[in-house]
């Protein structure tokens, strides 16, 4: 692999230039490509560093679908080593972690949307299923979340007596249940309500009311309590 002075961007008008074009005008001029090449560095020895950007969307189709891709798949691609790789990869959860609404000790969580905003871009991209739990006081603010499982969600993998010692241990007088759906579409499933009942009859059996469960897919949320499915 050879820098981009060979036939690449290195020749190029430094007014044409990614790097140069985002230092005098912002980043948001920039294409998906120019940008992503700004991360690569450099290209192949026949192309620029925006070429292989170009190429790389074309490959795993679009932006959105970059953040999904797995580090083998993305490796497959002729100019983009495990380096780049890693530098693209750190650049999309920095951007996810930059998106989410700090959910910190001590926040009060007044709807559900309070909880969508933060764990939306996080959650979204990942290609398991995951469950957490968000441990409130008396005045519905947060004082822990936890993941409790990854995987697919079952009955066996998320047991309410694992769910509860967490909130009993940190004397949480409420909890809101969330998971992902990685196929976007946020539809609870029949088990995902059956796990939702099972666990609202354990926290009315420990004194610890159960606010919420919400599945989150992509762009959009259902949440059992403003469905009227948990009665608070």
């Amino acid at each position: 692999m050879t820098t981009d002075t060979h036939n690449g961007i290195g020749q190029w008008p430094e007014t044409e230039r990614p790097r140069e074009r985002l230092l005098a005008k912002g980043p948001e001029i920039l294409s998906d490509a120019q940008l992503l090449a700004i991360l690569l560095r450099t290209g192949r020895r026949d192309s620029s560093a925006v070429q292989v950007a170009m190429e790389l969307l074309h490959r795993v189709g679009g932006l959105a679908s970059l953040a999904r891709s797995g580090i083998e798949e993305l490796c497959t691609i002729p100019g983009i080593g495990p380096a780049k790789v890693a530098q693209l990869k750190a650049a999309l959860e920095l951007g996810k972690r930059a998106m989410a609404i700090p959910l910190s000790t001590g926040t009060k969580i007044s709807s559900s949307s309070d909880v969508f905003r933060h764990f939306h871009a996080l959650v979204r991209d990942l290609k398991h299923e995951i469950f957490k739990v968000i441990l409130l006081d008396a005045k519905n603010t947060v004082m822990k979340e936890v993941t409790v499982s990854e995987g697919s969600l079952t009955l066996s993998i998320v047991h309410p007596r694992e769910v509860f010692a967490l909130a009993v241990r940190e004397s949480a007088a409420g909890v809101i249940f969330l998971h992902n759906h990685p196929s976007g579409d946020p539809t609870p499933s029949p088990e995902d309500r059956r796990l939702t009942d099972r666990l609202v009859a354990a926290g009315e059996v420990l004194g610890i009311r159960v606010l919420d469960h919400m599945v989150i897919g992509d762009g959009r949320y259902v949440s059992f309590a403003d469905e009227g499915w948990i009665t608070v």
